[in-house]
């Protein structure tokens, strides 16, 4: 059996089984009629122009056979494909039939601040009843989302894809195009998870180790080793198990608003190249997606045109986007296959040559640990557990996490308040590790070192560095840049017009997505050159990425976490440039 596969764990039935009765979204006044549920499966509705009207409302929804009230955009979830060309203006006069605020945000977009749509900083908010009309040009093209900025309401189902045209056609032909929109689906008020996650972190964690593990990895490693490794763990007191904060136990995974059960389909004909457009729209989940038996192109990341490069599977985090392309030459149907992160779950979705075919979907992979050397930096992952162990190890002053004695010198000051529980000593910069639950898996692995874009950065040289260290609290369930949280921060003040270098240094276990609104992050490799643009970056544990940003957006921004409950527990900057 896998050493890393904590005994014990099993899947839940009920999220195999669950959407069996409804697969996709119930929609519709009157529909619910005392214990019966119309089963009603809505279109995907498609808007293209302009100019567009939406509207933000309620929709009833029953995605588990329990009733429940979304958030949506024009009755619809997810909200409607906007289908933009690149040069045009548009013009989006949303209304709000909410009882509270509301807001929409153009994720990924660079446009004026006014336009951007996070609420304290670049507008009031769309009060309740009342309008807001976005009004921009479009200077890009690809793959985007929009989703609201408004407390849970993302979580509760405000969100739609963006499909930009580029000016001059698409780089890489494709006889079909379809978006693949990953979304993790809430019964309970998300309010309620947010107050579990502060009382408990672990509270959604069903995968944590239990004697039957301890008994295991004795028999394996033996007693001593087995021992140091929990009393390590447990001096720490972090949780190797710990890989997601919202498990499959509070989520059911969705593919353009279908559950696995619901199984959203794309037709094609054998040998036609199909355009895939994923985009990660989930409030707190990473996804590992692959199609079995079926290689990938990615064309595109975060709506920027890629060199392809040619994988069996790769990790979206939230809020980003990959275009892939692929050529099924068999008159059969294929798995779309997204596992989130913990392997909790799953979402699912088929391209078949005809509609009602399906396709096998594989059994989730084992569950991983994640390593001391996710924990610690540059150290060999594949023995990072035990090679720790029997380390000396010391806490740091005031802080509950725990820090090597030959430690380098940190790269920048750190709050070392009870707000945060840990610190890298040497942060690793490889862009090439596909991360945990994904190294050497006997698949192809996409990872950000395989990313260039053939086009020259924005940001050539850079005036000033600024670097950040993503903190936290794992057990208060505090969330930070620089060891202070949001409602305590100072803005970061950018000069309009300066080129700034911003390194991250991810002091915590969790893989953060970090999304700066109004300008392009420019990946750098670690010797410095320039690698691809995006808008979401990954930071994995005890990760120092590096990117440059040219300040050419005066405003106020929104610099943030995008897993929602991070955000919120106060991963977030405010960025002004003037």
């Amino acid at each position: 059996m896998d050493k890393q596969e904590p005994r014990g764990f099993q899947l839940p039935r009920r999220r195999f089984v669950q959407g069996l009765a409804l697969g996709g979204v119930a929609a519709g006044l009157g529909l619910w009629r005392g214990n019966a549920f119309a089963q009603v499966v809505t279109p995907r509705a498609e808007l293209n122009g302009q100019r567009f009207e939406l509207e933000i409302g309620e929709l009833p929804v029953d995605f588990t056979g329990r009733k429940r009230i979304a958030t949506v955009v024009n009755g619809q979830l997810p909200a409607p494909l906007l289908r933009w060309r690149q040069g045009d203006t548009v013009t989006l006069r949303v209304r709000n039939r909410l009882n509270v605020a509301s807001s929409i945000h153009w994720h990924g977009m660079v446009l004026p601040a006014d336009m951007d749509g996070v609420p304290g900083l670049s507008f009031d908010g769309i009060p309740a009843g009342g309008e807001y009309t976005y009004r921009f040009t479009v200077n890009q093209s690809g793959t985007y989302w929009y989703h609201s900025h408004s407390r849970f309401q993302e979580q509760t189902g405000l969100y739609g894809p963006i499909v930009i045209e580029p000016r001059d056609g698409e780089r890489q032909h494709a006889d079909r195009d379809y978006v693949v929109m990953l979304n993790d689906w809430t019964d309970l008020d998300p309010e309620t998870i947010y107050a579990n996650l502060k009382k408990q972190s672990g509270y959604y964690n069903v995968g944590k180790r239990t004697v039957g593990d301890f008994l295991h990895d004795a028999g394996d490693d033996g007693v001593s080793k087995a021992l140091a490794d929990r009393r390590m763990w447990n001096q720490m007191r972090m949780d190797p198990t710990d890989l997601a904060d919202v498990s499959a136990v509070a989520y059911t995974y969705l593919v353009n608003g279908c559950t696995p059960a619901g199984n959203w389909t794309g037709l094609f004909s054998a040998g036609e190249k199909v355009r895939l457009r994923f985009i990660n729209g989930s409030s707190m989940t990473l996804f590992d997606v692959r199609i079995p038996g079926l290689k990938m192109t990615v064309v595109a990341a975060d709506g920027q045109a890629i060199e392809p490069v040619t994988v069996d599977e790769f990790r979206i985090g939230t809020a980003e986007t990959y275009d892939v392309i692929v050529q099924p030459s068999a008159d059969r149907a294929w798995t779309i296959f997204a596992q989130s992160m913990d392997r909790t779950g799953f979402a699912r979705a088929t391209l078949a040559p005809r509609a009602g075919m399906v396709a096998d979907v594989p059994a989730l992979d084992r569950r991983p640990l994640l390593s001391m050397g996710d924990m610690m930096g540059a150290m060999d992952h594949g023995h990072a557990s035990h090679d720790m162990a029997s380390m000396d190890m010391m806490a740091m002053p005031g802080v509950a996490g725990m820090s090597m004695t030959h430690e380098a010198a940190p790269s920048a000051p750190l709050n070392t308040s009870p707000e945060v529980d840990m610190r890298v000593p040497t942060p690793r910069s490889n862009l090439d590790d596909p991360g945990v639950g994904l190294r050497d898996n006997g698949r192809r692995v996409l990872t950000y070192g395989d990313l260039h874009t053939d086009t020259a950065p924005i940001s050539a040289d850079v005036d000033r560095e600024l670097t950040l260290r993503l903190t936290g609290n794992m057990e208060r369930y505090l969330w930070s840049f620089d060891g202070t949280r949001y409602s305590k921060a100072e803005p970061l003040r950018l000069r309009h017009g300066e080129r700034v270098r911003i390194v991250l240094v991810n002091d915590t276990m969790m893989i953060h997505p970090i999304h700066l609104h109004g300008m392009w992050s420019e990946l750098e490799s670690p010797d410095g050159a320039f690698q691809v643009r995006k808008h979401t970056v990954m930071v994995q544990p005890a990760q120092r990425l590096a990117y440059r940003v040219n300040a050419d957006a005066p405003g106020r921004w929104a610099y943030h976490c995008h897993l929602l409950y991070h955000m919120e527990a106060g991963m977030f900057r405010e960025v002004v440039v003037a």
